[in-house]
């Protein structure tokens, strides 16, 4: 017994066929609104990590300049 060639789907693992990204529309919806929640998150923590750096270099040059 063999079984179709298939894949599964990112956001509720029902099998799918080859062809297909998603198996709805909804699941399609849940994925791209995690990819903009990651996406949010990261920049987030790069601009935490820049004004960290702008804090540390003010605080190491603050008597050393003029």
């Amino acid at each position: 017994m063999t079984v179709e060639p298939h894949k599964h789907c990112p956001a509720c693992g029902t099998p799918i066929p080859m062809s297909e990204r998603y198996c709805s529309p909804r699941c399609q919806q849940v994925i791209a609104e995690n990819q903009k929640k990651v996406k949010r998150t990261k920049n987030f923590l790069y601009i935490l990590f820049a004004v960290f750096i702008l804090v540390w270099l003010y605080f190491m040059l603050r008597g050393k300049i003029f």
